[in-house]
């Protein structure tokens, strides 16, 4: 089975998705295949600078993240550039990791841990979707905590990417993740046995 994992900036995706991976799912990670595809040497990193420039390519030879980072999330043009380039390589290299995933474990719940499921028309690729929900003034306070930017670059932030009640409005799932930890967990707990149940097996 496989169920999409999305959410928006500082909603706590990642912590469900950790919560999902100690129940049993094998955690296929966006995030994660998007900074192999853009390593040192890489074909993929080739791709950003010819577009971008040397600029963005650190003296070690290393993509400079932070820098293009600031750059996207002023620029939307930008921004949709490098989605055309890394997307392409960031889902090839997800559907062979998930082919190689259900080759070994036929039987098993594979969760597509995917922050731009829905921006970038990505729900072909599985069953059911996951929204990790916070409202929006939540997801800004806790940007500007996590990674002390002011209240304008937290909204920036926040508002690059689709409005979260958009998501939870296309979700087959919710799990709210305003509360405690501990009420986050049962939330899962419920959804994890139901996928379970849906995936015929006791156990994943």
């Amino acid at each position: 089975m496989n169920i999409g994992l999305t959410g928006g900036i500082a909603t706590g995706k990642s912590t469900v998705a950790e919560m999902l991976k100690l129940r049993g799912a094998i955690i296929s990670d966006a995030d994660v295949i998007a900074r192999e595809v853009v390593a040192a040497g890489s074909p993929g990193l080739a791709q950003v600078v010819a577009h971008f420039g040397k600029l963005y390519l650190r003296p070690d030879g290393t993509l400079d993240r932070i820098r293009l980072g600031e750059r996207i999330f002023q620029d939307k043009q930008a921004r949709s550039e490098l989605n055309h380039i890394l997307h392409p390589l960031i889902m090839a290299k997800m559907q062979k990791e998930v082919r190689r995933i259900e080759k070994e474990n036929p039987d098993t719940i594979i969760v597509w841990d995917i922050p731009l499921l829905y921006e970038e028309d990505l729900t072909e690729f599985v069953e059911k979707v996951i929204v990790v929900y916070v409202a929006e003034d939540q997801q800004i306070k806790r940007l500007m905590l996590r990674n002390n930017y002011t209240e304008e670059e937290a909204t920036m932030r926040v508002q690059s990417q689709m409005s979260i009640e958009r998501k939870k409005e296309r979700a087959d799932f919710v799990i709210d993740n305003q509360g405690t930890l501990s009420e986050t967990e049962r939330q899962v707990d419920q959804l994890w046995n139901y996928l379970i149940l849906k995936n015929g097996s006791n156990r994943p």
